[in-house]
């Protein structure tokens, strides 16, 4: 039986580029390889795939593509090692599919250094409210890994260079040979970096990249507060063999405040008051992250009012409405009496007394719950 011509095997024209016919076998390969064809279509699935193989060995390589153009099957036939459809050849399966994995691991053939991203990088940022709220330029000292200065990154002494992996040959990766696969490793002598190092330079020891802090300036809007990030790009490690750095993220942490604590846009704080200031009323001095204001406190104020004062918060950091400030008053129970003052509180209470309602309203709602609660169980 006559062998079908290598070109239409492959389905490509005589003046097919290389990377065409590598296209098109591998094409042909995955289609009829025998792992992927069972059953009834297994041995016409093999028979295609050795004639695409057996045409992919010759008009691969430029010398037996030449004598096949020019002599026919005649040319290469006693060239091919293992015959007609055989496995023989500088060329086998395990090429294609290396191309194909190379492709998904990112080490294609023909192999150079792998260049590597450098890390991103976090620091903790602490703040007091005030920076946070009115917004701040904080100075930070960072540990980093930055390009060897010496060796400007080769990681090789002066005046020397890394040599190509004779491991890998400079792909960085190693196949190992399973049945018809290929699977492609981390070359162990290089590490996946496809050279070494034998004279390493004393500054960075072979690394390319040294230990150094750095200082830098970041800007903090005003508004942030616990759990925001500041992204400082380019301001991470060094990449390896010429990489670009990684990223720096600053993360915000607020300090607690001694007067006001914050619920995202609004501040809130606690202001004690007299008995008398309470019970009379009056003004009060008032602390804001902006200054004093006035607080007017209406007579008959009870323990835990809440007064809003408003635009007196937090402007988002994002943008919209100013929050407000909310004031709980807390009366605070007169202590350390003298017997004198004892006694002007007794006089008082007792001028009270047969008008509850009317001066302690909450006391006597509550006393009336209470009495018709017990007048349920009586019943």
């Amino acid at each position: 039986m006559s062998k079908r011509d290598y070109y239409e095997v492959l389905g490509v024209n005589k003046n097919a580029s290389e990377a065409e016919i590598k296209k098109a076998y591998r094409r042909l390969a995955m289609k009829f390889h025998p792992d992927r064809n069972t059953g009834k279509d297994a041995a016409g699935a093999e028979v295609k795939f050795k004639e695409a193989k057996e045409a992919y060995e010759v008009l691969s390589d430029a010398q037996k593509r030449a004598s096949y153009d020019q002599f026919g099957h005649a040319g290469v036939d006693s060239s091919m090692g293992g015959g007609p459809g055989g496995f023989g050849g500088a060329g086998n399966f395990s090429d294609i599919f290396g191309d194909v994995f190379g492709d998904i691991f990112g080490a294609g053939r023909g192999g150079g250094q792998r260049v590597h991203r450098g890390a991103d990088l976090r620091y903790n940022l602490q703040l007091s409210l005030e920076e946070a709220v009115a917004g701040t330029e904080a100075k930070i000292r960072v540990p980093t890994m930055v390009k060897c200065n010496v060796c400007s990154g080769s990681g090789a002494k002066k005046g020397s260079q890394p040599k190509t992996c004779g491991t890998c040959a400079g792909h960085g990766q190693v196949r190992m040979q399973q049945g018809f696969f290929s699977v492609q490793q981390t070359c162990p002598n290089c590490r996946g970096k496809g050279t070494v190092i034998d004279d390493p330079c004393g500054a960075c020891h072979g690394v390319g990249r040294v230990e150094q802090h750095k200082t830098l300036s970041v800007k903090v809007p005003a508004g942030v507060d616990t759990g925001d990030r500041i992204r400082l790009a380019g301001e991470g490690e060094a990449g390896e063999n010429g990489g670009p750095p990684g990223d720096l993220y600053v993360q915000v942490g607020v300090k607690q405040h001694e007067i006001f604590t914050r619920e995202e846009n609004h501040l809130f704080c606690e202001v004690p008051i007299s008995f008398v200031a309470a019970a009379l009323g009056g003004e009060l001095e008032v602390p804001t992250l902006d200054g004093k204001v006035v607080l007017k406190i209406p007579a008959g104020t009870q323990s835990g009012k809440l007064f809003r004062m408003r635009g007196k918060g937090v402007r988002p950091v994002r943008g919209g409405a100013v929050g407000d400030l909310l004031c709980r008053v807390m009366v605070e129970t007169p202590v350390n009496l003298t017997e004198r003052q004892k006694d002007l509180l007794r006089q008082l209470d007792e001028t009270m007394r047969g008008s509850a309602d009317r001066h302690s309203p909450q006391s006597s709602s509550w006393l009336d719950g209470v009495k018709r609660f017990i007048d349920g169980f009586k019943a």
